[in-house]
Parts: structure tokens; C-alpha cells; sequence
């Protein structure tokens, strides 16, 4: 009779005791900690791939390029720096809904010219077949299997020799090897040890489709996120149509890229010229709206701000912001009436980014103060303007990088005038159609904006 042990497990970061816990010492959160039966019978694998007997002077190990797989979809091949690499784990994470399942089905059919295995642990396989005839894209050399059991793949994909996996999701994966439910943190570390041996061993690139919690983290342990090779972010507003694609750690590549898509009833299209989209096509001019040349890893966008100042009926008055931080929003309305004299602490502020986008450029502040001013004042910011600068505590107006791409872009875009920081002054290499507005502090933008 196979012998069992009890060891108490964190159910948020995988950490593990032999008594219960209150409080987790590593990842301090509080009634955390579970209880779960080990038995001795249960295997336990290593992986050895990746492991060598001796250590080799860094000078004489060899190196070969990494050979990337073509996607077929040029905001995926972006975020993942040109491609997926053959070998490699990708963990995609997203809320329910977003689109995760559409984007990888997409991938698996729109890459007709190599063999795809599709694993699906939540759908049956006439739902799969639903959608990918509302995609209307077909291919012989998608094969769909709908299965749970980590080690039933593994078999199917020696057989098949796909060149590439797809695993809809790793929270349903479950092994004989582990005595506990599916989408525990056993389960979850197990199958996914599994799952890269498979890749490393077969050279064959996977892509995880994983769950992620309330708070918006990807769910089962923090040890898959370090295990994996790269991790991407699948989100936006239900909303809206359009949805962003962000890159959390690439170990091929860089963590600053980006992809846009929009969804549409046949599937999920790619966003080649972002800015055109996000702007509105308004005939008139209205005030609390101002344009961003904002830079989300090497793509520059053009994002509308839209702010709303009005008298507050409540005893403390309401700060919402939809698509920038609050926090940031606090500071500079702090800034705003500080330095300025603007009076906002007893009007509501409401600020929305335009199209669902969450934006973590501060070279919006200044157009996210423009706004405010603007409809604080009840006067429309010309549509030929825009704005790429940062607003420090003391009301200067700090310098952004890469002003040459955002000059470029709103140049091509048809903008006129562009608000810089004085110090930017000395870093543009060449001279543009679009005027350049140099101010160096917040009374110098509102003297511009009320001319």
C-alpha cells in the first residue's frame, strides 16, 4: 500500500510546509495554504535536457541561430520577436472571453503549410468546428484533439510529429503521476515539466493557453511563469473591438513589443496602422479631447485622451479613469491646481483613453492635462494637435525619447503642431513639416491652449 503524506501547499505561489500557515512567508498572502495528500507511489520527473555532466568554458560552447516558425500573423510574429522559435514554451494568458481560443484556432488553420496539433481540455470538437467555420479558413493539417490527459498528448504528438502544439489550456491538463484535482498547483507543475521536456526534447514549439485570477495574474503557480520560455498578455475591453497583445517576459526577444487586433464576427484581424483606427472622425471640434503620440515598445500611436471636468454633487468628488492610472491622474491633478491654480478639488474628473486602450506611456500626461484644462475651461484643443511630453511634481515639463518616431508618425497622420519639452530641443536630428511647440512648464501649455 503506497504510503501517504500530507504537506500544506500555497495555493497563490506554490510554496510548501509541513504544518499549516496562516500568512505564506513568500508570497504574504493570507488563508492561502491547503492541504494536500502526497502519495510515494507517485513518480517524480526531472528534467535532464537541459543539463550537461561538466562545465565548458563560455569560449568554446557553440551557438547556432535560433530557427523562428512563421505564424502567419504579423502582430504575433512581432511580439515574439520574428517569430516562434522552434523548442520554445509560449504562455498566453487573458481573461475569459477575450479571445485566446480564436487567436490560437486562427493561428492553427492559417498555418496550412505546417502540421498543427490542437489540444483542447474545455471544448468539445464539434464547438471547435463551430468556430472555425464562422473564421471560414480551412486546412488539412490542422488536427484537433480534445483531451485532458498530459501523457495521452504527449504519445499523439510522437506519432503525429506536428510542427507545432497547441494546449487549450494548461489548467485542464491533469497526469496519473499526481494524486489532486486538475488546476492544482501540482497538476499545473507537473504536466506543464511535461509539456516542455516535450518541446526541448522534440524541438517542437507549444503555445499554453493559461487562466488567470480576479486580480488578473495568471493563475496556478508563479514557477510556470519562470519555467515557460516567453509570456504573453491577451486583453482589452469586451467592449470594444480591439484588442492588444503585450509580451511579459521573451527570452528570444524584447518585452517592449506590442500587437493590436480587432475582432471582428469571422475572427480576430490584424491592426496594421493603429493610429487611423484609434482616432475619431469627428466634423467638429468639442473640448476635453486631445491627441498622444504615445510609443508602446517600438510602434508609435497616436491615442485620443477624453476628459470631462464638471461640479461635483457629492461630498468628496470622483476621480475615474478608464485606460490610464488613477494614481497618475491624482498626481497631476495635484500638479494642475498646485502650480497652476486650476481649481479641480471640488469638480469630478473623468478620463477615458480612447478605444479601450490601457497606456503605460508617461509621455501622456501632457495630453492627459491638455484634456482637463480643456474641458475645465470649456475650449476645444485644435484636432491639429498633438502632445508627447512628461509633467514632473514641480509642473516642469520633462523630455520623452524617441521624439523622431512620434514626429514622424503625427506627421504622417496630418498633424500640424506637436507639444514638446524644451529639452527636446537639441535631440531632433532633422527637420520636419510638423511645427514643433516647445513649453517648459504647465502655464506655459495653458497659455498655448487658451491663445
Amino acid at each position: 500500500m503506497a504510503k501517504e503524506k500530507k504537506v500544506f501547499v500555497c495555493a497563490n505561489c506554490g510554496y510548501q510546509s509541513s504544518s499549516y500557515l496562516g500568512k505564506c512567508p513568500q508570497c504574504n498572502s493570507w488563508g492561502t495554504i491547503e492541504e494536500k495528500i502526497l502519495s510515494s507511489s507517485a513518480s517524480t520527473t526531472k528534467k535532464t535536457i537541459l543539463q550537461t555532466t561538466t562545465p565548458q568554458p563560455i569560449s568554446k560552447i557553440q551557438y547556432s541561430e535560433s530557427h523562428r516558425l512563421d505564424v502567419k500573423d504579423t502582430e504575433l510574429n512581432r511580439v515574439l520577436g520574428g517569430g516562434l522559435v522552434t523548442g520554445s514554451v509560449v504562455l498566453i494568458g487573458g481573461e475569459p472571453g477575450i479571445g485566446k481560443s480564436t487567436l490560437l484556432l486562427q493561428i492553427a488553420l492559417n498555418c496550412n503549410d505546417k502540421k498543427v496539433l490542437y489540444v483542447s481540455g474545455e471544448e468539445s470538437l464539434e464547438q471547435i468546428k463551430l468556430r472555425q467555420m464562422r473564421m471560414q479558413i480551412s486546412s488539412e493539417n490542422c488536427f484537433v484533439l480534445a483531451s485532458t490527459d498530459v501523457d495521452s498528448v504527449i504519445n499523439t504528438a510522437k506519432e503525429l510529429q506536428p510542427q507545432m502544439i497547441i494546449i487549450d489550456s494548461i489548467q485542464t491538463m491533469t497526469t496519473q503521476e499526481v494524486d489532486s484535482f486538475a488546476g492544482s498547483i501540482t497538476q499545473v507543475r507537473t504536466c506543464g515539466d511535461k509539456l516542455i521536456d516535450c518541446a526541448k526534447q522534440n524541438n517542437i514549439p507549444i503555445l499554453l493557453v493559461g487562466h488567470i485570477t480576479k486580480e488578473g495574474s495568471l493563475a496556478g503557480p508563479k514557477i510556470l511563469e519562470h519555467m515557460v520560455d516567453t509570456v504573453l498578455q491577451f486583453e482589452g475591453d469586451k467592449n470594444y473591438g480591439y484588442r492588444i497583445l503585450r509580451s511579459i517576459k521573451n527570452r528570444f526577444g524584447s518585452t517592449n513589443e506590442l500587437g493590436i487586433y480587432e475582432m471582428t464576427s469571422f475572427g480576430l484581424t490584424c491592426v496594421d496602422n493603429p493610429s487611423k483606427v484609434l482616432l475619431s472622425q469627428r466634423e467638429e471640434q468639442l473640448s476635453g479631447v486631445s491627441i498622444c503620440a504615445a510609443l508602446e515598445g517600438r510602434r508609435t500611436l497616436l491615442i485620443e485622451t477624453q476628459a470631462l471636468v464638471s461640479p461635483t454633487y457629492y461630498s468628496s468628488p470622483q476621480r475615474i479613469s478608464n485606460g490610464f492610472d488613477i494614481r497618475r491622474l491624482n498626481m497631476l491633478l495635484a500638479v494642475l491646481e498646485k502650480k497652476a491654480g486650476v481649481k479641480v478639488s471640488n469638480k469630478d474628473v473623468f478620463l477615458n483613453i480612447a478605444g479601450g486602450l490601457k497606456v503605460n506611456d508617461t509621455s501622456m500626461d501632457l495630453s492627459v492635462l491638455s484634456s482637463i484644462i480643456s474641458s475645465h475651461q470649456d475650449i476645444s484643443v485644435n484636432d491639429k494637435y498633438c502632445f508627447a511630453a512628461e509633467v514632473g511634481l514641480s509642473g516642469e515639463i520633462r523630455p520623452v525619447p524617441y521624439i523622431d518616431r512620434r514626429m514622424n508618425e503625427a506627421q504622417a497622420m496630418g498633424f500640424e503642431r506637436i507639444f514638446l519639452s524644451k529639452y527636446n530641443k537639441d535631440n531632433l536630428l532633422e527637420k520636419y513639416n510638423i511645427k514643433p511647440i516647445f513649453i517648459a512648464s504647465v502655464n506655459d501649455l495653458i497659455e498655448e491652449l487658451i491663445k
